[in-house]
C-alpha cells in the first residue's frame, strides 16, 4: 500500500468482497470497495468478514490493528456493516457463531445440520433479528465516536441495508424499515452520510446475475454500489474540506 495516496478504510460484511460465485480476494478490482479506490486514486483497507454486524465492526475499529495503522492517513471510512443486523434470527446469534467449537466433528455436523434446517422455517416469523436497531445505531455511533476523537476531521460514511432474496431466511426481511428509520435518524443527528444498498442492488439480487445465495450481489450490484459510494464520499470530502 502507497504511504503517499489517500487511504479508504471500509470496514464490512461479506458483501464488500462476494461477488456472483463467492468470496473473493481483497484486491479483488471488481468488488465495490477497489473499484471506489480506483475512481478516487485512493488505496483502500478493507477489515472484513462474513456475517459481521455492526457490533462486530465495532470491535474490528478498536481491536485490529490495520485499522490503527490506517487511520491516520484515512480520507474517509465507511461502515459498510448492518445488513446482517436486519435479518431474521430466530434462533440466538450466539449459537450460531458457537457451531464451530462444537466437539466431536460428527456432533458438530449434526447441529450445524439442524439449524439450517431451522433457521429458514422459523425465518418466517421475522423475529428477532440479529441485532435490534438500536444497537445497531449504538455500536455505529460509538464507532464513529471513537475515529472523531483521534481525528475529528475525518468524514465518516455509513449505509442502508441491503435487501435479500435469500432461502435460507425464509425471503423474510421485516427488519429492514425499522432499521432504515433508526440509521437514517442517527444519521441526520450526526452528520453522517448514507449510501442506501437496498436502492443501488434492488434489480441485481432479484436478477439471474446475482448469487444463487440470494444474499451476495453479481457484478452489476458492485458497479452500482462503487457509484453511489464515490458521490457520497466526494460529496462528505468537500464538505470537510468547507469546513476546514
Amino acid at each position: 500500500m502507497s504511504s503517499e495516496r489517500p487511504v479508504l478504510l471500509v470496514v464490512a460484511d461479506s458483501l464488500a468482497y462476494y461477488g456472483p460465485k463467492g468470496g473473493l480476494p481483497s484486491n479483488h478490482p471488481r468488488i465495490w470497495p477497489n473499484l471506489v479506490g480506483e475512481q478516487l486514486g485512493w488505496d483502500v483497507e478493507l477489515i472484513a468478514r462474513i456475517g459481521w454486524t455492526c457490533r462486530d465492526g465495532y470491535w474490528a475499529l478498536i481491536q485490529d490493528p490495520r485499522a490503527w495503522s490506517v487511520v491516520p492517513r484515512a480520507a474517509a471510512v465507511v461502515f459498510a456493516v448492518g445488513g446482517m443486523d436486519t435479518l431474521p434470527s430466530p434462533l440466538p446469534t450466539a449459537l450460531r457463531e458457537q457451531i464451530r467449537y462444537v466437539r466431536p466433528p460428527t456432533l458438530r455436523r449434526y447441529v450445524r445440520s439442524g439449524y439450517q434446517w431451522l433457521q429458514p422455517r422459523l425465518s418466517h416469523l421475522g423475529r428477532p433479528v440479529a441485532l435490534p436497531p438500536r444497537l445497531s445505531v449504538d455500536y455505529l455511533e460509538k464507532s464513529r465516536a471513537a475515529l472523531a476523537h483521534l481525528r475529528p476531521d475525518l468524514p465518516v460514511i455509513a449505509t442502508l441495508p441491503a435487501v435479500h432474496d435469500c432461502e435460507a431466511y425464509g425471503r423474510v426481511h421485516a427488519g429492514r424499515e425499522p432499521a432504515v428509520r433508526a440509521l437514517r435518524a442517527w444519521g441526520a443527528e450526526r452528520d453522517v452520510p448514507l449510501v442506501d444498498l437496498g436502492a443501488a442492488v434492488r434489480d441485481n439480487i432479484f436478477s439471474a446475475d446475482a448469487n444463487p445465495d440470494g444474499i451476495h450481489w453479481g457484478w452489476e450490484g458492485h458497479t452500482a454500489v462503487a457509484a453511489a459510494m464515490v458521490e457520497t464520499i466526494k460529496g462528505a470530502v468537500d464538505l470537510g474540506r468547507g469546513v476546514g
